[in-house]
């Protein structure tokens, strides 16, 4: 059965707990694995699950217990999850009805990933029960705003490497997207609790969880991705990018000056050198309006086919040709206006999955899953130091098995513990927790209490009349 939605389930029976064996190094990922991941790490997926709902956790001064008035009690149990098992078995509008019965689903069905979903008016897991009543009472009513953005997106700009593949000449394209959305976000938004997470294999996820982000419509959300759009071609299109008018919208023109132009005429030349060949530059030419400017910069670089200069160096010299001939010949038409900062956005601006922000019902793979094709750990990305990120370097589920081998440090570290930053997780754990976690349990707590004292307040000055 493949990508085929099961409406029910019997919880299989706990299997014994496997032996830990020493994996061989060419094995990264298998389900044995996954047994001993969920039954040694219990926060790789509570975590998640206490950021977004809430769960009580004791002696956790910033977590409301589930039984404050103000708490909404049935809040995780309208909570979509979906389970991707073993030869690619699909379970969606997975809901349970506390923390210890997804325990045991998780531990029961060991799952190849796991995806959070929105929060929807009523239980996902009987929903069809609702449905018999001839009105459409199943509707998502909270999701967190979310971003997905994949470097296979950028294969017609990146010469290192192409598909699935990914190296540290190509994955700055990545740190330079978080840096653009991720300050938009924050200044021009003002969003304050947001979560990066590596995919595990070839991009970057991005969660906002301020609560005005959750209750966003998808009409909300769609002009919020909008906002972001920037690509108005296709993959047949020359001309990918259309600044339009005499100047950028500030948003854009902040990217362009703190990001995309340092980074396209230093990292991205020095590693793609983008204009060292005919069948590069002759992308780059294609972006240009005017024939005649094509023509003479064509010659130019024709002639200087055999230099002796590195690729790098021609590139670089090749890019400085080009500012100059379009600046001095802007005038000819209002198109070569914008030029150089168009080739600039279609080489380095975000290539954001809109579709996926746009709607709450779309789902994304949970932080501290492990990504099947390649074995390494969802784990969080400090944005404010993505420069030093190394997806290569990230755990593999693999090494976490051969660190309890070595009876070296536990999985599931605490803020406290001597492990906490020497384990293969722990500085990540540590991120999580002190970084985003903690902020935003502490920012739901308040949100809670004043619109408690609200209500309450309101409901006496209702009495006094």
């Amino acid at each position: 059965m493949t990508r085929e939605e099961i409406e029910s389930r019997e919880d299989e029976s706990m299997m014994d707990a496997p032996q830990i064996n020493k994996p061989k190094p060419e094995e990264f990922f298998n389900v044995n694995y996954l047994r001993i991941y969920y039954g040694k790490s219990p926060f790789s997926f509570f975590l998640t699950i206490k950021t977004f709902d809430l769960l009580r956790k004791p002696n956790n001064k910033y977590i409301i217990d589930g039984k404050h008035p103000g708490c909404d009690e049935y809040y995780f149990g309208r909570r979509e999850f979906s389970f991707t098992l073993e030869n690619d078995v699909y379970l969606r509008y997975k809901s349970f009805k506390n923390a210890s019965s997804m325990e045991d689903a998780i531990r029961s069905h060991f799952p190849y990933k796991i995806d959070i979903g929105a929060v929807y008016s009523v239980d996902p897991d009987k929903r069809h029960a609702y449905s018999q009543t001839g009105s459409n009472v199943f509707t998502p009513v909270e999701r967190e705003l979310v971003f997905d953005i994949d470097i296979t997106d950028y294969d017609d700009v990146r010469y290192c490497c192409s598909g699935a593949d990914v190296c540290s000449k190509c994955w700055p394209l990545m740190t330079v997207a978080i840096k653009v959305i991720h300050t938009s976000l924050t200044e021009d938004f003002g969003f304050k609790h947001i979560l990066w997470v590596f995919s595990g294999r070839r991009g970057v996820h991005c969660w906002v969880c301020d609560p005005k982000a959750r209750r966003m419509t998808n009409e909300q959300r769609s002009a919020v991705a909008e906002y972001f759009r920037v690509y108005k071609g296709n993959e047949n299109n020359a001309r990918k990018v259309a600044l339009m008018g005499y100047s950028l919208h500030p948003f854009l023109a902040r990217s362009y000056v703190d990001y995309l132009k340092g980074f396209f005429e230093g990292e991205l030349q020095a590693t793609q050198s983008i204009f060292s060949t005919k069948d590069k530059y002759e992308k780059i030419l294609a972006m240009i309006s005017d024939e005649d400017i094509q023509s003479e910069l064509r010659g130019k670089w024709e002639n200087s086919a055999r230099s002796s200069l590195s690729e790098e160096a021609i590139s670089l010299v090749r890019w400085e040709q080009l500012k100059n001939t379009l600046q001095s010949k802007k005038h000819k038409a209002p198109t070569l206006r914008m030029c150089v900062e168009e080739i600039v956005f279609t080489f380095t601006y975000p290539r954001i999955d809109l579709e996926v922000s746009k709607q709450m019902n779309h789902l994304l793979k949970a932080p501290f899953c492990v990504h099947p094709k390649t074995g390494r750990v969802c784990v969080p990305i400090d944005p404010n130091n993505c420069d030093e990120f190394d997806p290569l370097a990230v755990p593999t589920l693999s090494q976490l098995i051969e660190e309890i081998n070595s009876g070296g440090s536990r999985m599931d570290v605490d803020d406290d513990s001597d492990d906490s930053d020497t384990s293969l997780l722990g500085k990540s754990v540590k991120f999580f927790r002190s970084s985003f976690l903690e902020p935003l349990l502490k920012s739901c707590k308040e949100e809670i209490e004043s619109s408690y004292k609200t209500k309450i307040g309101k409901s006496k000055d209702s009495l006094s009349w």
